[in-house]
Order: structure tokens, then sequence, then C-alpha cells
């Protein structure tokens, strides 16, 4: 979603609390429009749903982490549309209290992920590990403990937000480290390919019979289209019903996407558009910007 097409006004919702990487990418794309937290990705849904927010900022997958579960479960049957992608660097901050410094600390708090995202200088510090519910949750945490021996791993804007200081950024292990986010509205959006590449995002279920997901992707490798992601994750708890989500390079519109999807319904059933949208600038540059 270029800035240009952008809400002027309005909220962009976001699952976490003020300061989480989701928080920081909204801010990033959408700095004309207030953040809205919610505790749960199905509250960041809702608010869209019910109007609270015009749009949200869901991350969909991590570089380093790799599929985020909890986004793939509801977008099937959200009754939501994806009308963007941002890509957000991920920078990691060893934050603390003022009067802390790298010889005071004993403990680090963040999320499970950022944890081990940050393996190398917990390590070289030899600090303790402790596990939160999310890195802005830690940043809060350790600012209203006031304890010059704990730290929290999280993004700068949490140290702004929070009152804490920067003794070491950028600790991530990887420096790739990015995370892909989609943007949800009520509503859906027509791209114009003369402004740029375009996505399309579905998803399916393939027939029970043998070599059938084999059959519904031919389609798309003898049409020439690009096919960017194919993920499957189990429906309802059975291991035989399998949902599988796509995102590929193209305009439903186009010959070559209209043929594939038609053959693809061919071999499969409940194919279900779940958005069409400009691409990126990542995807073409190939790097980890955080700027739209």
């Amino acid at each position: 979603m270029s800035r240009s097409k952008q809400p002027a006004t309005g909220r962009i919702a976001f699952q976490g609390q003020p300061g989480a990487y989701s928080d920081l990418a909204c801010r990033t794309a959408f700095p004309r429009m207030e953040t809205l937290p919610c505790p749960g990705f199905e509250d960041a849904f809702d608010a869209v749903r019910t109007g609270r927010a015009r749009l949200a900022m869901i991350p969909i997958e991590n570089s380093v982490a790799g599929r985020v579960a909890e986004p793939h479960q509801l977008l099937p049957h959200s009754e939501l549309h994806i009308v963007g992608e941002h890509f957000q660097r991920v920078e990691h901050h060893l934050l603390a209290v003022s009067g802390a410094t790298l010889k005071t600390l004993k403990t680090v708090q963040s999320h499970v992920q950022a944890l081990d995202q940050c393996r190398k200088v917990t390590r070289q510090l030899g600090l303790k590990r402790v596990v939160g519910a999310d890195t802005a949750g830690s940043a809060a945490e350790v600012a209203k403990a006031g304890d010059n021996t704990r730290a929290a791993i999280a993004s700068e804007l949490a140290g702004k937000i929070y009152g804490l200081k920067s003794l070491r950024r950028n600790i991530e292990d990887a420096e790739h480290n990015t995370t892909r986010f989609i943007v949800l509205s009520r509503e859906t959006v027509d791209p114009d390919k003369r402004k740029g590449p375009v996505i399309t995002s579905f998803v399916f279920r393939v027939r029970n019979v043998p070599a059938a997901l084999y059959k519904a992707m031919g389609g798309f490798a003898t049409n020439g289209v690009n096919m960017t992601k194919l993920e499957s994750y189990m429906v309802g708890g059975r291991f035989e019903a399998t949902l599988f989500y796509s995102d590929v390079e193209g305009h439903p519109r186009d010959r070559a996407l209209a043929l594939a999807l038609d053959e693809l319904r061919f071999f499969s059933h409940e194919v279900k558009i779940l958005g069409v949208y400009h691409a990126h600038p990542h995807r073409l540059k190939g790097g980890a910007s955080g700027d739209d």
C-alpha cells in the first residue's frame, strides 16, 4: 500500500502493546494514522470488522522465525481483505533503566522468539533469559521494576515509550531479520498494474485424490505464474484436512493467472481470494528496508 493511497485519518489496529514491532510497522507504513493496540490477533481483526479501526497490520511471516500461525487460521473466515503488505526490519535493542550498565545486568526478558534471535549477545554478557509475553510488555515490566540488573529486548520505539535507554542496538544474530506484514481492510482494492507489480493471495483445499496438489500446482508452472509462498496447515485438528495459503505474482484478470486459477479449481475446492494488492518495494530491492 503506497503512502499516496494511505488513509489520511482513522485508526490502524495491531496485536500487542504500544511499542511492539507491529506498532512500529503501523507507524512506519501509515504515519498519519492512530495506532490501536489489541490484546490478541482476533481482537485486531474484530476492530476492523466492527469499524473501530479502518485497517489492521498483521504479521504473517518472519525471515528467521518463519510462519506466524494464528493469522493463517483466522484469515479464511475473517470477512476481511488483504489490501497491502509491509516488510519491517527487526532491530532489537537491549533496553534498561537509567543507571544500568552492561556490567550491572543479570537477566534479560523478552518474547521467546526475540530471545532466540539474540543468543550471541545474551551469552556473551552472561545474562539469564526470562521469557515474557511479548517484547513491548517486557520493556514495560523492566521499566516498572526500576531494577538496574534487569534488561529487556525490544524495539527502540518501546524504549522511548517506557523511558528506557538502549545499552546496545542491533543485537539480533541475523542481519536479515525482517517481518512481513499484511494490511487488512473491510473493503477490497483493485491495484493498477501500471503502478507496479501485483500480488494475489488465496487459500484452497485440494481434493482427496492421489497427486492432487501436484496437479493443482501444474497450472501455475505451465502458465508461467511465479508462486512466492505456499503454506499448508491443519484444519479443525484433522490430519486429513489440509488448507493451503499461497501468494502469486499477478492479477486474477491476467490471462496467465486466470488460466492457472481455473486449473486449480478443477483439482481443488474452497478456492478463496484473500486479496489483490501492490507488491512492497522490498520484493524488488531484495533488501530489508522498513520503508514503504
